[in-house]
This record gives C-alpha cells, structure tokens and sequence, in this order.
C-alpha cells in the first residue's frame, strides 16, 4: 500500500485549517503555522474543561483528582481511519515526560468523557488502546511538575491516522510514535500551563 506522508503543525487554539496544500497560516497569537495536507476541512480538537493555553484545573493533576479532562473532536476528514492522543510535557526535567497516551479511536468519535478509566482498553471509546505513562501506570496521570519548578506546559496533541494500529496496550510512547511513523495525516495540539508553588 502506498504512504502518503504528510504533515500539519498544530496551534494552541485547538483547530488547524488543512488546506490541500502547503501553505502559511497566521494564528491569533502572532504565530506563524505550516500547514500541508490533501484534504480540504478543519479538524479541531479542545477541552471543555479550561482555555487553551490556560491553566489546568487542579482536579485533573496530581494535586487534585488526577483525573483525565472531558476532550472535544470536530471535523475529521472523511479518510481518517483512526485517531491518537498524547499528553506529555516537554519541561520536564528529565526531558519529554509522557503523560497519556491513547490510540485506536474511531474516526467518528466526538467526544471523550472525562475521567477515562486506567484499562488497557476501553470499551466505551470503540475499544481503543492505552500506553504506559511516564509513572510506569496504564491510562492518563496528570500534570505533577517538581514543587517549585515553575509552571510546566502541557501538550494534549491529536493525531490524524490513515489505518488503526497493530500496536499492543500497554506500549510507551517511542513505541506508539514508531507506530504511527508513515501512517499520520496530520495533527492538532492545544496546550495548558500547571506549577505547584
């Protein structure tokens, strides 16, 4: 089967434009985008929970309930055979920390509640897969910087997928990215920023 590879930068509001070709977008931040992609839509991809760019609520990191924030997904292009989420945070110390990491969701899902369940799969959303976080856990653990490190951000990124993927549960997040490697039509991310004193 032939890949077509392609690429899409996401933009903290949460929507990219995929316009059909490469092309130069300007977001409301004064930042500049690439985007290249052979459909003509917008997916866009959000929380319910907290503004983009935003702070994270306590109840879903490690200070609070530690629980996953409801997300919102819109305008899929008709082509996409499955979608991937993952959470990381590129301030950790230690480098990219991975903090959810979710695939195998049908192409038609628009919403995933909050508080997703630490299974290594869920029946309730097509019967997707999750991966091993940085804590070593199944499922989503939230944001949980060094106290006194500042305010760390965080990148909840969608991935646009042209097949499901044959990946196990419980994988880490090189695995997934080696997985999805030849198979992405494009992503969007929205960010958040978290600190503890």
């Amino acid at each position: 089967m032939l890949r077509r590879r392609t690429f899409l930068v996401g933009v903290a509001g949460g929507g990219v434009a995929l316009s059909g070709c490469t092309g130069v977008r300007h977001d409301g931040g004064g930042r500049t985008t690439r985007t290249e992609s052979r459909t003509n839509t917008m997916t866009e991809f959000k929380t319910t929970a907290f503004e983009g760019g935003g702070r994270v609520p306590t109840e879903f990191t490690c200070s609070g309930k530690d629980r996953s924030p409801p997300l919102e997904i819109s305008s899929v292009p008709n082509d996409t055979e499955s979608l991937a989420i993952i959470v990381d945070d590129p301030d950790a110390p230690s480098g990219i920390f991975t903090h959810w990491l979710l695939w195998n969701l049908p192409p038609n899902t628009h919403r995933i509640g909050g508080g997703v369940p630490g299974a290594k799969t869920v029946d309730s959303l097509g019967g997707a897969r999750q991966g091993t976080n940085g804590f070593g856990e199944i499922g989503y653990r939230g944001p949980c910087p060094p106290k006194g490190d500042g305010p760390h951000t965080y990148r909840f990124t969608l991935y646009l997928l042209d097949e499901k993927l044959g990946l196990d549960a419980g994988a880490k997040r090189d695995a997934l990215l080696n997985a999805m490697d030849g198979e992405r039509q494009g992503s969007t991310r929205f960010t958040a920023k978290f600190g503890r004193g």
